[in-house]
């Protein structure tokens, strides 16, 4: 299932500009966020009812059930599991949430924009890149993380709840503005699972441009789910054969 028009968003997008960041900085985030700020715009005009933030949705549902007290209730108003393992905040936060200190934006939120519709969920994250400039792929998602959200679709059955994915926005600085030269928009669960890049010295990091994830995956999403695990467990063997290998059995001869 999809949502957003991405198609839209991108041609409403292309040619646009945000201001240069007061701060005088180019980084990812100052400029992202801009830029994020800006697609959320675009996608609210399409669904002004359905757009969030995922802290705005958070807010916006623990309002709406005043009489619903502690994690455990607050986490049973999803209507999926997985949904609620993605988007959720911690236990102890969940607990102390009130409608007067109501909860504000994590940099690590899960969705930079969050679409509901139907029962649906559509976590879009956005992405930006300074295309005058070589850089390395960015994080885009932890792969452990990654791993449990698909071992809890699979536990329970839920393949047709959510879906992840990635807007990128390719940019140049001219003068005082920041120019969107171009846009892609991907699928997590139509890229194929062998070809995801874990960078496990940079916190088990997924990285890859938007631009250049494949969308070739023909199957269905609990058969992406069973490929990715399967990817991740290889790599996780690989990675632990490196770490005895390098760091334990040089040094065993030396224990009592």
């Amino acid at each position: 299932m999809q949502i957003t028009d991405f198609k839209k968003i991108q041609k409403n997008i292309i040619g646009t500009s945000v201001p240069k960041p007061l701060s005088g900085t180019l980084s990812g985030h100052a400029a992202g966020e801009l830029f994020d700020k800006h697609v959320y715009t675009e996608i609210k005009k399409q669904y002004p009812k359905q757009t969030f933030r995922q802290y705005e949705y958070l807010n916006d549902l623990y309002s709406k059930n005043p009489e619903t007290i502690g994690h455990e209730a607050r986490f049973a108003l999803f209507n999926s599991p997985t949904v609620m393992f993605l988007l959720s905040r911690g236990k102890n936060a969940t607990n102390k949430w009130n409608i007067e200190s109501p909860f504000e934006e994590k940099q690590n939120d899960t969705a930079d924009i969050l679409v509901v519709k139907d029962d649906f969920y559509e976590i879009i994250d956005i992405k930006t890149r300074n295309i005058s400039k070589s850089a390395q792929p960015p994080n885009i998602i932890s792969a452990y993380k990654l791993a449990q959200v698909c071992a809890k679709m699979i536990d329970n059955d839920e393949f047709d709840k959510f879906s992840i994915n990635y807007f990128e926005i390719d940019w140049l600085l001219k003068g005082e503005k920041l120019i969107c030269e171009n846009a892609h928009y991907v699928s997590l669960f139509q890229s194929n699972p062998e070809t995801l890049y874990i960078n496990w010295a940079a916190a088990m990091q997924l990285q890859f441009h938007v631009c250049d994830l494949d969308q070739e995956f023909k199957g269905n999403k609990k058969s992406w789910a069973k490929a990715y695990l399967k990817h991740f467990v290889e790599q996780a063997k690989k990675r632990a054969d490196y770490m005895i290998t390098k760091f334990v059995k040089p040094f065993e001869k030396y224990i009592d």
